[in-house]
């Protein structure tokens, strides 16, 4: 995990504090850059078949 890799190359730290402090930046990087699925994808397919129509459809297959 990632966080492992972030605690071995500082090294040390001055106190526990900062410890955690650098561990709480690395989970908020990771829980960004994490995909979440789409909420209601039926509602979301049935608005681009309403913008884009034909093109749409056709990219569906």
């Amino acid at each position: 995990m990632q966080l492992r890799k972030i605690i071995k190359t500082r090294g040390h730290f001055p106190n526990d504090e900062a410890a955690i402090k650098l561990l709480w930046l690395a989970l908020r990087n990771v829980l960004a850059k994490t995909v979440r699925a789409a909420f209601d994808w039926k509602s979301a397919m049935n608005q681009f078949a309403i913008l884009f129509g034909e093109r749409f459809t056709q990219a569906r297959g």
